[in-house]
């Protein structure tokens, strides 16, 4: 899979940037996004959609990427100003971040589903992460920066089970939402529908 998206890449036969978030979804926690430019001489085997990968892959692979990548940047946008303009303009605001993060501007920035204006040519691409080498490497960027975050938090609000949900709505973090209520890194706008003990947050 790897080659299929490596080659997709070189036909712009220019500099290309890749672009992606984690954590659009999640009950708690920041949403992050990544940007990066890839070489396109070499490539990492084993690149792929980070969904596609376990989380041991998507760790070796972070550490290969940010190696070799020639310039990267992240932005993170947290809970409380995602409550504040809504997940899909703090996405954008992230993704603007990550982008003037970067040490290099690319000729063309690939974004998976998003549509930005930063003053350069951009394409946004449905599933732009299968699809693309460089919005694959952002993706696990973006990914593993995030997994990293949430299992922090997970260590401070231990209740939620974080380190293995990531902030997502599965059955034992709505049970301990139901619970014990919610803490402060919760989205306000994301868990309306739970019974909330903890008002004050």
């Amino acid at each position: 899979m790897t080659s299929e998206l490596f080659e997709f890449d070189k036909h712009y036969n220019c500099t290309v940037a890749g672009m992606d978030e984690a954590g659009r979804g999640p009950l708690a926690g920041p949403v992050v996004c990544a940007c990066c430019i890839m070489p396109l001489d070499v490539m990492i085997d084993g690149i792929n959609d980070s969904k596609r990968l376990s989380e041991i892959q998507r760790e070796k692979l972070y550490e290969q990427i940010i190696a070799k990548a020639k310039s990267y940047g992240v932005g993170i946008v947290e809970h409380d100003v995602i409550d504040e303009i809504n997940i899909l303009q703090a996405t954008k605001r992230g993704m603007k971040s990550a982008f003037e993060n970067m040490q290099a501007v690319p000729d063309i920035l690939l974004i998976d589903a998003v549509k930005l204006d930063l003053g350069i040519r951009t394409e946004s691409l449905i599933k732009g992460d299968a699809r693309s080498y460089n919005i694959a490497a952002a993706s696990i960027i973006a990914k593993v920066t995030r997994d990293r975050i949430m299992k922090e938090y997970d260590k401070q609000f231990p209740a939620y089970g974080f380190s293995s949900n990531k902030g997502y709505g599965t059955k034992t973090h709505i049970e301990a939402l139901n619970a014990v209520g919610s803490c402060p890194i919760h989205r306000r706008t994301f868990i309306r529908n739970f019974g909330d003990k903890n008002e004050s947050f």
